[in-house]
């Protein structure tokens, strides 16, 4: 009953949030060819919310306002928009093909220019309300890379870049990009001593990844990231937490009550804990590790508790080969490691299944290069040549090392940024699970301020929704990456489950979408007969009806076909097949 209850709350919050998305911004569009038609005096007929059977009507003047029985969107019918209709003397001037073309151009720009304008406006609600934004903690970083050079260390808080206060992550990146090939001075505040520290460092360029902006090259500190690992572990199956039930791939959600969120967060937490423990003399001190399994499989995650007695003399000696000599007690002590360099998945018929290697297999060697994260491995598949014939690696099985001689084959993969990338792989991919950022939410006090972020964020959705369709066109984007109706309904619940702002963003974005994709040049929209009228006012006379119903015919082909295409994509990404 429980299951079934989730299920109906599940597939009725999708509904209601894909509902209300949708039909507010199709309601806006109407609302501005309403607007300015009667504006224009035009005689509006109807004007529906919704489609479908009229379940309210109400009239007024000209117009049958009315709420129809499917709530998504909403219509207006004008009186004489149809070319060809017999229209009465004396009902010409309300008619709307009868009005100039100046007047029809301004009725037809008017939805999509409400769509913007609605954007802008949803966008400074946002901006008083509260944008969550990544804080500007430093991630993971890159072992040997310039940011450990320099002196950058996880966990750290970065204060200032020059004499610039920093909020957030993206700010930090802007002035990154804006300083490319020169040194800056950023200021941190150390994780643990809360010490503050002067870093100078060289900004590098970068060619961005993401296609769907106009910055060609962006600023770069080699190394650094905001992203950490989450707790997620590998255990040895001769250790005692393996006995008690820990297994490969589990995230550790909390030890001894503490909540773990990084992986970098076990070691210090054990070595503080040893230390407690030492002062009080336990003898049977105790770690109860709370452990959550099949996190990414929604259907299978589960919860598990492991309590790990150990006797008093471990604390001291920390299980190390010369009990003797002291040791801190620490996650190799336990039989616990990083997921980095393990197999995690084989793909079939890959070059990594014909040479056999298994699910749980540790990669430690390529070429007889040692390897220590992920990213090791991924660099030295990518710098296979075919002259090399094939790539040595060193894997460790069940504690024995073995040897096997892999070709590695050319592969396509999309990309974070929805472009394609061709490289040499061989089939494996890792578990790499990364922790939930540390966020802020920025909240603008001032109108003017307001505005001006709403500005900002208005013309920067307009960009990247425009590049987009220009990408597409110069196959620079995927045409995976073309989304239908589904895919907005998973849009709209998902934003809708993290709170207010994040559906705002989202009705924000799709409706700059709708604005662009309506002036379109494809009859049938708005931006099809934008070009009808255009042509019309050029030569002095409309296009005679037989062109302007060939036209529309190819209009419908297209659409069709684009909406065809992009439900086939969301099937495909509902069954897992993208």
């Amino acid at each position: 009953m429980d299951i079934l209850l989730n299920y109906l709350h599940s597939g009725f919050t999708h509904a209601f949030s894909f509902v209300i998305l949708l039909g507010v911004l199709v309601f806006v569009h109407e609302l501005g060819h309403f607007l300015v038609a009667v504006w224009c005096g035009v005689k509006v007929e109807v004007f529906s919310l919704g489609f479908g059977k009229k379940i309210f009507q109400y009239q007024k003047g000209d117009t049958n306002y009315c709420i129809s029985l499917i709530p998504l969107g909403g219509y207006v019918k004008m009186f004489g928009e149809q070319p060809g209709d017999e229209i009465p003397e004396d009902q010409k001037k309300v008619s709307f093909t009868h009005k100039k073309v100046s007047q029809r151009l301004a009725i037809v720009l008017a939805g999509p220019i409400m769509n913007l304008f609605f954007a802008f406006l949803v966008f400074i609600v946002v901006a008083f309300s509260g944008e969550t934004f990544k804080a500007p903690f430093i991630g993971e970083v890159n072992p040997g890379s310039q940011a450990e050079i320099a002196g950058f260390s996880s966990g750290d808080k970065i204060l200032k870049v020059d004499n610039t206060a920093i909020s957030t992550w993206d700010q930090f990146q802007d002035i990154l990009d804006s300083n490319i090939e020169k040194n800056l001075k950023i200021t941190l505040q150390k994780e643990t001593s809360k010490e503050e520290k002067v870093i100078e460092t060289r900004i590098n360029s970068k060619v961005n990844p993401n296609v769907v902006t106009l910055k060609k090259h962006i600023g770069e500190i080699s190394g650094l990231t905001p992203l950490s690992y989450a707790p997620v572990v590998a255990i040895n199956k001769k250790s005692s937490l393996y006995q008690l039930g820990l297994r490969y791939g589990d995230r550790i959600d909390s030890i001894n009550g503490v909540k773990i969120l990084n992986f970098r967060d076990i070691n210090p937490y054990l070595t503080k804990w040893r230390e407690e423990s030492l002062k009080r003399n336990d003898i049977e001190p105790k770690l109860v590790f709370k452990v959550v399994r099949n996190e990414i499989d929604k259907k299978n995650t589960s919860q598990h508790t492991f309590e790990l007695i150990l006797k008093s003399q471990d604390l001291i000696s920390g299980n190390s080969t010369n009990a003797a000599q002291p040791s801190i007690f620490t996650m190799e002590n336990l039989g616990l490691e990083s997921t980095q360099l393990y197999v995690d998945r084989v793909m079939p018929d890959s070059p990594a299944e014909k040479a056999g290697i298994k699910r749980g297999d540790k990669i430690i060697s390529i070429n007889n290069k040692s390897l220590n994260i992920w990213d090791d491995i991924l660099t030295n598949v990518k710098s296979f040549s075919e002259k090399d014939n094939t790539l040595s690696v060193g894997i460790l099985r069940d504690e024995e090392q073995l040897k096997l001689q892999i070709t590695p084959q050319m592969t396509t993969h999309d990309t974070l940024h929805g472009t394609e990338e061709k490289r040499y792989t061989i089939g494996i991919s890792p578990l790499l699970m990364y922790a939930q950022p540390e966020v802020v939410v920025i909240s603008e006090k001032s109108f003017s301020a307001m505005i001006q972020r709403s500005f900002v964020k208005t013309w920067d959705v307009s960009v990247m929704t425009i590049l987009s369709f220009v990408r597409l066109i110069q196959n620079q984007i995927s045409p995976k990456n073309i989304g239908g109706i589904f895919s907005i309904a998973q849009a709209a619940n998902e934003t809708f489950k993290l709170g207010l702002s994040a559906f705002l963003q989202m009705m924000g974005l799709i409706s700059i979408n709708l604005f662009i994709l309506n002036l379109l040049p494809i009859p049938m929209l708005d931006g099809g007969h934008i070009v009808f009228y255009c042509i019309e006012a050029i030569k002095g006379s409309p296009l005679s009806l037989n062109k302007m119903e060939i036209a529309h015919k190819v209009g419908m082909i297209l659409l069709f076909s684009l909406m065809i295409f992009a439900l086939f994509n969301d099937f495909k990404r509902m069954f897992g097949f993208m």
